[in-house]
């Protein structure tokens, strides 16, 4: 039997599965999310393995969803001392690098920062040459200043990678081969500093998944699991290879939303619909589209920082299953606050002093948990007015979200997933706002791991073509074997690999006949 195990680190609790190679779920298990994440999804890898009963040498592939990324940026704590490099003076000296980056946040990574000559129009030629012994003089200072990954960004690199490829060269020689070297063409689209800002996240978090991917790869063979591919989630869906992780980590900060709305996507075959998250602290609504979740159009901060590289559409609200619950000058109000993984402990229902949105559910009827030590008969000092008008405001905060999210008034199909999604009670699923039908599906609360469990791996690609130097159809030859060469690299079995979405866009604004071409590619995982 081939089997294959999901995790995915949500901010309250750590998701495991195993399924079958049809797909059918064979073990589940649900622990608390630990503060060092590492011991958490070590948990429950062995409680999964335990409960489930399976052999370990059955099982062929192991994806995981991780937070260790976003918590290192959020918390600006375990990042590499990091050094960025942009390629283009004298055209791009007007503003300095990093400079919108959060001081705590620039400091933490080291606040190198270097101008060199180069850099090239979005036709490719170049503006001045690059010069290489500024090059070599500033890999000599980064030696001095013990930086540990560096980030390279170039001028409309990501029509012309040259310079960017060759400053790479010449930091492996005089730095070593070793050296952590990020390029912002293959982290960003167009886009000067955004590009910028993703290279630079991404170099500096390349330490921090290096130790988390070590960590679970001594965790599986600790296991038992030997001789078993490793893919962790990234942020459009789909899944990347270990060794492509180490390379691009900071495409995995969004994975947590992603593999929810797969998960919910696979659980319910809709392709196109609204996906509810109830997790523990916050509740994530994004959009299905044919299957996967819809990109952001807009620019996505991460900490502070505004970036380009592709990131799921998503609403939060302060809305989860351990959020407080609140009376204040006669009105009721639903955190931002909340327990967390403290709601077993804190939770009234626990026997704790606090209530929470679940303490709601619980008290209302509608909500049960399979849990010894929570005990609904705690809540029956409870006011049901007040109980009955808290219920009121967590619907109308999903409503509203749901509304948001929305690009058309049309109802869509709305599915709930994720341990809180018991919060919306069952006589609302044919009347909530916006929604045509909701959907609660069987294993609801493991969309998550499924969903990584699940995903297939991609490969995409965002460049700028002037259709003065080539044809369109070579343009739109060359951007499709590019995303289908990343998604192969990325993990993806060869003769799997299909171009899934395709995007082109006239540049009037730029002199003359330019082309935006935007081509994701994806194909089933590679098993061993």
């Amino acid at each position: 039997m081939v089997l294959r195990i999901g995790i995915d680190v949500g901010g309250t609790h750590t998701d495991a599965v195993i399924l079958d190679e049809g797909n059918n779920l064979i073990g589940a298990v649900k622990t608390r999310t630990t503060p060092d994440v590492t011991s958490g999804i070590v948990e429950a890898l062995n409680k999964v393995l335990e409960t489930s009963g399976v052999d370990p040498e059955e099982i062929r592939a192991a994806m995981l969803g991780t937070t260790h990324c976003t918590n290192a940026i959020v918390q600006r704590r375990d990042l590499a001392r990091t050094a960025l490099i942009r390629v283009g003076r004298p055209g791009a000296e007007a503003i300095e690098p990093l400079v919108e980056w959060p001081t705590e946040l620039r400091e933490a990574i080291g606040d190198i920062r270097y101008l060199v000559h180069g850099g090239h129009e979005y036709t490719g030629e170049e503006i001045v040459p690059l010069d290489e012994e500024e090059v070599r003089e500033v890999a000599k200072e980064l030696r001095e200043r013990r930086a540990e990954s560096v980030a390279v960004c170039s001028i409309f690199s990501p029509v012309n990678a040259d310079h960017e490829e060759r400053v790479a060269e010449i930091l492996r020689e005089e730095l070593g081969p070793d050296i952590s070297i990020t390029l912002s063409h293959e982290i960003g689209s167009i886009g000067l500093l955004e590009r910028e800002n993703s290279a630079a996240l991404n170099a500096a978090v390349v330490k921090v998944a290096g130790r988390a991917i070590d960590a679970f790869e001594r965790a599986m063979v600790d296991a038992g699991i030997e001789g078993a591919a490793m893919y962790l989630s990234q942020n459009d869906g789909t899944l990347m290879s270990a060794d492509y992780a180490r390379r691009y980590p900071i495409f995995t900060v969004a994975s947590g939303p992603t593999n929810s709305i797969r998960g919910a996507a696979f659980l319910t075959e809709i392709k196109d619909g609204i996906v509810v998250d109830i997790g523990g602290t916050t509740t994530l609504v994004g959009a299905l589209i044919k299957g996967f979740p819809r990109e952001s159009a807009i620019a996505v901060e991460i900490g502070g920082v505004r970036t380009n590289f592709r990131m799921p559409d998503l609403i939060a609200i302060g809305c989860g299953g351990g959020t407080l619950v609140k009376r204040r000058n006669g009105e009721i109000e639903i955190g931002p606050e909340s327990l967390g993984y403290e709601l077993v402990s804190k939770g009234l229902a626990w026997g704790g002093d606090t209530l929470t949105t679940t303490d709601i559910a619980l008290a209302a009827g509608y909500a049960k948990i399979e849990d010894p030590r929570c005990d609904p008969s705690r809540l029956r000092g409870l006011d049901p007015d007040f109980v009955s008008r808290a219920v009121r405001k967590i619907i109308e905060r999903v409503e509203e979200s749901v509304d948001r999210i929305k690009t058309s008034p049309e109802p869509m199909p709305v599915v709930l997933v994720g341990g809180g999604g018991i919060l919306i009670p069952p006589s609302y699923y044919d009347r909530l706002k916006g929604a045509s039908k909701v959907l609660r599906p069987s294993h609801y609360q493991f969309a998550n791991a499924i969903g990584a469990a699940i995903a297939q791996v991609s490969g995409q690609i965002d460049r700028v073509y002037s259709l003065e130097a080539m044809s369109r159809e070579d343009a739109m030859r060359d951007a499709k074997d590019s995303a289908i060469r990343r998604a192969i690299e990325a993990g993806a079995s060869p003769i799997t690999v299909q171009v899934v979405e395709v995007e082109e866009i006239a540049l009037p604004y730029l002199p003359g006949n330019a082309v935006r071409i935007r081509v994701k590619a994806a194909g089933d995982l590679a098993m061993r």
